[in-house]
C-alpha cells in the first residue's frame, strides 16, 4: 500500500515533556496528600489530563468535585514548564524533512490541549511545518481511542489506512492501531524493553534511528 501521510505525537515523541507533566501531575496530587510512583505513572502516559485526574483520583479516593481545579494546576504547571525547560528530541526537524521530501501529508495528533500545542511548535520552530493539528482535547474520548487519529487523517484528506503514525506511548499506539494505520513507536528507553509493544509495526530507539537504519524497510 502507498502511504500518504505520517501523523505524529507531540508529548514525549517530539519534545521531552514527559519528566514536565510527571512533575505537574505529582506536585498537584501532593496537594491532595497522595504520591505516585514512576511505575505508576507510566500507566496512565498518554492519557488527556482530564482522564488522568479521573483516574488517580478513582485509585487513591479523591472526590471528583475536585478534580477541575486539579485538571486547571496540571495543565498550567506543564505548560509553563515545558515552555520554559523543555527541549526537542534528536531528528524532529530530520524526519519531518524526511517525510515532506517524499510529497507525505504531515499531521500532529495529541491529546494535549491545544494552548500547549502553541507554545510547543513556537518553542520547536515548527509553526509551519504540520498540514493538520487535531487534539484530543474536546473530544468525547482521548487516547487509546482512535478519535483524535481518525480526525487527523480527515482533516489531511487521506484515509487512516494511507497514514504512519508515531507514537511514544503505549496508549497513543493502541490508538493509532484501533484507527487502523501503521504504527511506528520511539518508547523511553527505560521502558523500550516491555514486551507491550510488540503490537507495533514497527520499534525504533529514536527518530533519528527511524530515518537511517529503518524507514526504507518499512515503507
Amino acid at each position: 500500500m502507498k502511504f500518504k501521510a505520517a501523523i505524529f505525537d507531540m508529548d514525549g515523541l517530539l519534545i521531552d515533556s514527559e519528566p514536565l507533566w510527571q512533575e505537574a501531575g505529582s506536585e498537584t496530587l501532593a496537594e491532595f496528600g497522595k504520591e505516585l510512583t514512576l511505575e505508576q505513572y507510566h500507566t496512565s502516559t498518554g492519557l488527556r489530563t482530564e482522564e488522568w485526574i479521573k483516574h488517580w483520583f478513582h485509585y487513591f479516593s479523591i472526590s471528583p468535585e475536585q478534580a477541575p481545579v486539579a485538571i486547571e494546576r496540571i495543565i498550567s504547571k506543564a505548560i509553563y514548564k515545558i515552555d520554559a525547560k523543555g527541549e526537542a528530541f534528536p531528528g524532529v526537524n530530520t524526519i519531518i524533512s524526511f517525510f515532506k521530501e517524499r510529497s507525505y501529508k504531515i499531521g500532529l495528533a495529541t491529546s494535549s490541549p491545544l494552548s500547549l500545542v502553541d507554545v510547543v511548535l513556537k518553542k520547536l520552530n515548527l509553526q509551519h511545518s504540520f498540514d493538520a493539528i487535531t487534539s484530543a482535547e474536546k473530544l468525547p474520548f482521548g487516547k487509546p481511542h482512535p478519535e483524535v487519529y481518525i480526525n487527523c487523517a480527515a482533516s489531511l484528506g487521506v484515509v487512516p489506512t494511507e497514514c504512519i503514525a508515531f507514537e511514544d506511548s503505549f496508549n497513543g499506539m493502541i490508538a493509532a492501531k484501533a484507527a487502523r494505520m501503521k504504527c511506528v513507536v520511539i518508547p523511553a528507553a527505560a521502558d523500550y524493553d516491555h514486551p507491550k509493544w510488540n503490537a507495533a509495526d514497527l520499534k525504533s530507539a529514536s527518530l533519528l534511528r527511524f530515518t537511517t537504519d529503518a524507514a526504507q524497510d518499512f515503507l
